[in-house]
């Protein structure tokens, strides 16, 4: 299976607020990012995406995207639309366990990996003929990439999805092939 992962383009958002599944708009055109990706994507594919705004403008200007609420960027619960200085000294719990830490009425991020694998497995089992456009958001995308790639959990953070990027995996039989990053 051919796999392109897009990350969003670039958030309508101040530096320094904790989004999540705050559903923002873009500060960049969709269609002007789409058109930048396209050459990168093949003719045909299939397209799926996260349901936010930031992810799904994206993907209705690349062609129909299949919807999926288990594509959403991690739940911060409280923490969404508030500054990092805001959350004070929580963020230090947060540092200190990063898979595992859970915001006030939020999801941790294996919860995350957990709704985005089951979304994977069932993408696999439709065992796809064509390749396959997936529009999401960084902590998704570093699941996905992780996972295939047989990273531990601790380390997707490394995967740093650039906004408005597409990054190829190549699945096969015997492995995955990282044919390229953040292009």
């Amino acid at each position: 299976m051919e796999l392109h992962l897009i990350r969003h383009p670039r958030p309508a958002i101040e530096p320094g607020i904790c989004y999540g599944q705050h559903d923002i708009g873009l500060a960049e055109s969709a269609a002007e990012v789409a058109t930048r990706l396209r050459p990168l994507l093949p003719g045909r594919f299939a397209l799926h995406a996260s349901p936010l705004m930031r992810a799904r403008l994206l993907a209705e200007e690349l062609g129909t995207p299949r919807l999926d609420a288990r594509l959403k960027e991690i739940h911060f619960g409280e923490w969404e639309g508030r500054t990092f200085s805001a959350i004070g000294t929580a963020i230090d719990d947060w540092a200190a366990d990063p898979l595992g830490f859970r915001a006030p009425g939020g999801e941790s991020a294996r919860e995350m990996t957990t709704r985005v694998l089951h979304w994977l497995s069932d993408l696999q089992l439709s065992a796809p003929d064509e390749p396959v456009v997936i529009v999401a958001h960084g902590g998704p995308l570093r699941a996905i990439a992780g996972h295939l790639l047989g990273l531990p959990p601790e380390r997707w953070l490394g995967l740093d999805f650039g906004c408005g990027q597409v990054t190829r995996l190549d699945v096969e039989n015997w492995g995955v092939v990282l044919r390229w990053f953040n292009r």
